[in-house]
């Protein structure tokens, strides 16, 4: 008996409304700027196009395929292994900061490659960098602990003539630290991101992508598939996302007048509580909470920033009022 077929809204309004991947996924589109994804794109129970979403191989040409047709990304190749990020949520993220600028800067976007993003673990796939550098020209650094990361998101840069020269690549040699060895005595940063590991350790990293891969086969899965999970730092450390954060918020604070806004994903809202106490441990001056959504699965970030009213104006005078606006 064939399965009853859902029926999908035409646009994902839980997306931001700047997002490009509102509308459902568009394979005939996509093929026709990437044919390589062809071969990857069937029927499903449903007489829908589509791909396997738990076959590694057909979301890295998916992948490439988006990025290809919005973003302009002719070369994109991350190692086998390493995560391989869902391009709208990430996509949102940006376009939320994007917003937490404007709010500062009377509801202008502030664009242009003055505006200086600082990715804290940039990771191989740099999927930050590209989306924010196409939709608002940002200039990026981005830093990770893996010097494999740093190399494949270095091959990504020199590869796209759209990214060169406004994509800089940092390894953190210390793995205890965050902003510290990264951000120079003459370095300042609009804005910080983050996807923080989640996990706390490898043992319920591995549990998690087991759980994710037998509710896309329906079906329970006992062995981790490459180049789906991520590697270890980008899955776990010890104490897991609550800790990441909390030694986030105490490092920031070295670093107060170098960065208008410091902002991480928060995974887990039980953690905000923490978080918020850290936050006020360190004096933050003004604090944020940005709610996403993607389908049915909720998300936020928080953003923080040590600049009172008076310096937060004078930022934004003396960086933001020659930029180009939408």
């Amino acid at each position: 008996m064939q399965a009853k077929k859902k029926e999908h809204p035409k646009e994902k309004k839980s997306l931001h409304p700047r997002n490009k991947h509102r509308q459902r996924y568009d394979f005939p589109m996509l093929i026709k700027s990437c044919p390589e994804l062809s071969v990857f794109v069937r029927l499903n129970e449903f007489k829908d196009d589509s791909i396997d979403f738990a076959d590694p191989q057909a979301v890295m040409m998916l992948n490439k395929a988006l990025l290809k047709h919005y973003y302009n990304i002719k070369y994109w190749q991350i190692p086998s292994g390493y995560l391989c990020p869902p391009i709208p949520g990430r996509a949102d993220y940006i376009h939320y900061l994007a917003d937490l600028l404007a709010a500062s800067n009377k509801g202008i976007i502030p664009m242009g490659n003055q505006i200086k993003c600082l990715d804290i673990g940039v990771g191989a796939n740099c999927i930050y960098p590209i989306i924010g550098n196409t939709e608002y020209g940002w200039h990026f650094t981005g830093s990770d602990v893996d010097p494999e990361a740093i190399k494949a998101a270095t091959a990504i840069v020199e590869k796209n003539v759209s990214l060169q020269g406004k994509v800089e690549l940092r390894l953190q040699k210390n793995a205890s630290d965050i902003f510290k060895g990264i951000l120079q005595p003459d370095d300042y940063f609009d804005v910080t991101i983050c996807n923080p590991p989640f996990h706390s350790s490898l043992e319920e990293a591995q549990a998690g992508t087991l759980r994710k891969l037998s509710n896309l086969n329906h079906k329970k899965v006992s062995k981790p598939t490459l180049n789906f999970g991520g590697k270890s730092n980008e899955l776990w450390c010890a104490g897991g996302e609550e800790r990441f954060i909390q030694k986030m918020i105490l490092e920031s604070k070295n670093f107060a007048i170098s960065c208008f806004w410091f902002t991480s994903l928060v995974a887990k809202s039980d953690h905000l509580k923490t978080i918020y106490a850290a936050l006020e441990k360190v004096q933050a001056v003004e604090v944020k909470t940005i709610t996403m959504a993607q389908g049915n699965k909720i998300s936020r970030f928080v953003a923080w920033t040590f600049l009172d009213r008076k310096q937060q104006l004078k930022w934004v005078k003396g960086r933001w009022s020659i930029q180009a606006i939408v």
